[in-house]
């Protein structure tokens, strides 16, 4: 693949604390066949070796630094002052490029975005925090685009960010601990369109954890709520509010008959919506 027609693609990990899973991170970048990337790490002032391993991979990061910040946001803010790339990743330290020719795979179909479009994003493989395939997230925009107005949101560690949308529109907005990415993403989507790149797993994201929790799922939800009414939705839809009834009713019932039964019970369900297993698998 000739450079001239090769877009730099700049990935930005956040971490804190990380160490178990970052270097998958760094290695499942550093073996990219597509030359023409750079890394940059946003280490939070961690204290488990995490530094020790940056050091370690320096010769595979065009930057990193680690001190104290004000969480994710702000870290991968801190990744956009340095970075150069036409198009722009942005990943947790759980989280790695699914395959060697995940970046080949994905320019091949940046090449053909419409110039005034900013966002495009492929596939998200779930895992387990094992790191167990669950199944794939990640839909066309022409099927999922008013979904994502009411409060669905794409699979972010498969966004490619181009680098005029922070020039036009700002970096993240680091009030949200949450919900930051849904808001960057409603603020350039809710008058444009995104592009969808089929059939390519652009990265592998872990479940579980903090994520799987009720309580984190209630604060996602509002903050999604406080982005749509940020920009214009005054009034909650009906999706949106569907969608944190089901939370509140996973919270009652994690708290009444226990986190497994919930877990059972949750799955039992998609089966019968013809949904595979998610809840019994993170």
């Amino acid at each position: 693949m000739n450079n001239n027609s090769s877009p730099l693609i700049t990935i930005i990990i956040a971490v804190f604390n990380c160490a178990e899973t970052l270097q998958q991170c760094i290695d499942s970048v550093a073996k990219q066949t597509y030359p023409n990337k750079e890394l940059i790490i946003i280490d939070g002032g961690s204290h488990d070796g995490t530094v020790d391993l940056l050091k370690e991979n320096n010769k595979h990061i065009s930057y990193w630094i680690s001190e104290p910040d004000g969480g994710i946001y702000n870290a991968w803010n801190k990744g956009l002052e340095k970075a150069k790339g036409e198009w722009v990743c942005f990943l947790g330290a759980d989280d790695y490029l699914w395959n060697e020719k995940s970046l080949e795979k994905v320019c091949v179909s940046l090449l053909n975005v419409p110039d005034e479009v900013n966002i495009a994003y492929g596939q998200v493989m779930l895992l387990s925090m094992a790191g167990t395939p669950i199944f794939t997230a990640g839909e066309p925009w022409k099927r999922v685009k008013e979904d994502f107005m009411k409060g669905s949101c794409l699979p972010h560690q498969g966004v490619m960010h181009r680098r005029r949308l922070f020039e036009q529109n700002g970096g993240f907005d680091e009030s949200f601990r949450i919900g930051g990415d849904y808001e960057l993403l409603l603020r350039e989507l809710k008058s444009a369109d995104a592009y969808f790149i089929p059939d390519v797993i652009v990265t592998g994201m872990r479940q579980g954890g903090l994520s799987s929790n009720p309580s984190s799922s209630i604060e996602a939800m509002k903050d999604i709520r406080c982005a749509q009414k940020k920009h214009g939705q005054s009034l909650p839809n009906l999706f949106w509010l569907k969608a944190m009834l089901r939370v509140y009713i996973r919270l009652l019932l994690w708290k009444f008959i226990g986190e497994n039964l919930t877990r059972k019970l949750l799955d039992l369900s998609r089966r019968i919506k013809g949904a595979p297993p998610y809840w019994t698998k993170i």
